[in-house]
């Protein structure tokens, strides 16, 4: 299976570029994570079944009023930053950067990332400041790939050029309907697009109707398109033109006589690829994308901006219907969305190389609780990225779907039949493992890739308990490896916030953060992996421990029979979080963590120990509020956590 990958997209927007990401993520081998802004595109990429980082939303401009040329570069560098926090927390195989702005940024990684960088560059360049610095940072890249030629000429710089496809099944050619000839212009209403054109060239063909179609783009859009429907109620082409709004392409192309196109710097041009899918003709600039698309078996190309030779060329082709068939026939030979798919995935896999996973010998364990709505999502990625582990669902006493989820998926199911509580269960689920690895998963946990199997691997040369690198839905780093409760790490903690403290500092203590392997006094149970053999010494848990504490109670037991527990950040994993306790205690229980925790410390390291760390608890919670009130933040959670520590001594 081709190595996982990460791609990165400054925009959140589901525009042409955008749907290619989808169209190429969904032909890779192993589901990459997508990195974006939440809106249509997120929407779009978790409904076809990627993994999904939402990042901050920015605005789009890059040049324009004042404000935006001055805030252009301060919201890039923030990008950069959140590059750089992805890049070291997840640590990819392979980055692409989805366009020049998160190329951009992932310039700024170079000398400190260990993926390798794919720069996908969609868009002629703006201008001669940012085409200098889009060039250099492409330098960077191991590899560079552009949907035309026209965009890897201008770039100057070696590049695979990979057309974009059409899911041919959409379309259905035939011949054009009767009636007067029906010109479709069809794109986002934006000045580059020149729809004004289109109404020029129209105006010269008496007998034939024209129909715009697609949405304004922002102020400027709307504003064009007032003028364009002002144009288009004078005498000359009154009663001949439609403003149709967003349609269905394929229905729109099924009422066409052909497509009519008239942006002068298109990249691609995604919808003539449509039209000659569609089996209609197409009328294109003869320059950049679109001129690449169509030749002179399925359409005509006239100079840029000439309206008379437009309507010529419409003209043209309106009398020739037989150029739809041998249109239809091009793009199923260079514009197939299957072709486009495969020849992506040989560039990843070329990229990124191959990873053996070797996972017969591995099974994870979850105990569910009410958990239907998250516990398909870890059991498709156990499917995706660990075909050859088992899985091991231990019901504890669930009123919803959960069983029923886990047995269409093909998971060992274990009925208790009563909320027998999370050490008890997860018990019952090692003592039914015969595979010698196992991994206690929480049911609202999700693989984005097979990197458990390098836990396996590690557990076979060492007896150990292992904990992944766990990933919030954000991106960053849960703060699941700690150091044991009172020591001096703890200590530092308290004292300094982790994000004042020098790197290597911040490392040593707060484990978490780490880029490398290392010993920790405990790490939060909702991934851990062990030995079998070992897990059925250890307990794991204590059965007397209901709910929370019995992770630190099996760090602390286990330290103490010689089994020390590595925080192992080559394996990572997505958390999504409190899944069925939240609803029950109306969120998050602090006050019974805070109990369960001093009960745990008591009874494994003494009484002081216990006081000791209440203290240095107490202490962080007030530095976090402190932090957190002067940088402009909500200290609510800290504050909560505070109290609930105080009311429960």
């Amino acid at each position: 299976m081709a190595l996982p990958a990460l791609f990165v997209s400054y925009a959140g927007v589901l525009g042409g570029a955008e749907r290619l990401l989808l169209d190429v993520a969904g032909g890779l081998a192993e589901t990459p994570t997508l990195a974006c802004p939440g809106g249509p595109l997120a929407e779009r990429a978790r409904a076809d079944g990627l993994h999904v980082i939402e990042l901050r939303e920015r605005p789009l401009e890059l040049r324009g009023s004042v404000r935006h040329r001055v805030a252009a570069p301060l919201r890039l560098a923030a990008h950069a930053r959140e590059l750089r926090a992805l890049a070291r927390d997840i640590e990819p195989d392979l980055l692409v950067a989805w366009g020049m702005r998160p190329m951009l940024a992932a310039a700024s990684l170079r000398g400190r990332r260990r993926a390798r960088l794919l720069f996908q560059h969609n868009d002629l360049l703006p201008g001669p400041a940012i085409a200098r610095a889009v060039r250099a940072a492409a330098r960077h890249a191991d590899a560079v790939c552009t949907p035309s030629h026209c965009i890897a000429r201008e770039l100057g710089l070696p590049a695979r050029v990979i057309n974009p496809g059409v899911d041919l099944s959409r379309f259905q050619p035939g011949p054009a309907p009767g009636g007067p000839p029906e010109v479709l212009v069809l794109g986002a209403i934006v000045d580059w697009k020149r729809p004004d054109l289109a109404l020029e060239a129209v105006r010269g063909l008496p007998d034939v109707r024209l129909r715009i179609a697609g949405a304004p783009l922002g102020a400027e859009g709307e504003r064009l398109l007032q003028t364009l429907r002002r144009r288009a109620a004078e005498p000359d082409l009154a009663g001949r033109v439609e403003f149709a709004g967003p349609v269905d392409a394929a229905e729109a192309f099924a009422r066409a006589t052909c497509l009519l196109h008239c942006a002068e710097r298109e990249p691609f041009g995604m919808v003539v690829a449509e039209a000659l899918a569609a089996g209609r003709p197409a009328v294109v600039p003869a320059s950049c994308g679109p001129a690449e698309i169509v030749d002179e078996s399925c359409g005509r190309s006239y100079p840029p901006g000439d309206a008379v030779a437009a309507a010529k060329a419409t003209a043209e082709v309106i009398r020739a219907p037989e150029l739809g068939a041998a249109g239809r026939e091009r793009a199923e030979r260079l514009y197939d969305v299957e072709r486009t798919r495969r020849s992506y995935a040989a560039l990843v896999e070329e990229l990124a190389g191959r990873r053996s996973q070797v996972a017969d010998r591995l099974a994870l364990v979850t105990v569910t609780h009410n958990s239907e709505r998250d516990l398909p999502r870890l059991l498709a990625s156990v499917r995706e990225h660990l075909p050859g582990a088992r899985m091991v669902v231990v019901d504890s006493g669930s009123s919803d779907g959960s069983v029923g989820a886990a047995r269409s998926a093909g998971a060992h199911v274990i009925e208790l039949g009563e909320n027998v509580g999370f050490g008890r269960a997860s018990n019952a689920g090692v003592e039914q493992v015969d595979e010698s690895v196992t991994v206690l998963v929480n049911p609202d946990v999700e693989l984005v890739d097979g990197s458990l199997v390098k836990l396996a691997e590690e557990l076979r040369r060492s007896d150990r308990i292992l904990a992944p690198a766990v990933l919030l839905p954000d991106g960053s780093r849960q703060d699941s490896a700690q150091a044991e409760p009172g020591s001096a790490g703890a200590l530092a903690i308290a004292a300094v916030p982790p994000a004042l403290m020098p790197p290597p500092l911040r490392s040593r203590a707060c484990p978490w953060t780490s880029s490398k392997p290392q010993r920790v006094g405990w790490a939060v149970g909702c991934c851990l992996a062990a030995r079998t053999d070992t897990l059925r010494r250890l307990g794991p848990f204590d059965e007397r421990i209901f709910m929370y504490g019995e992770d630190l109670d099996l760090g602390l037991r286990a330290a103490d029979q010689g089994i020390e527990t590595w925080f192992w950040p080559d394996a990572r994993v997505i958390h999504r979080g409190a899944h069925s306790t939240e609803p029950a205690f109306g969120g998050e229980a602090f006050e019974l963590l805070a109990a369960q925790r001093r009960r745990v410390i008591a009874e494994r390291r003494g009484r002081d120990r216990a006081r000791r760390d209440d203290l240095l608890q107490a202490i962080t919670f007030v530095n976090r509020i402190v932090l957190k009130t002067l940088t402009g933040r909500s200290p609510k959670r800290e504050r909560e956590q505070l109290r609930a520590l105080r009311a429960s001594r």
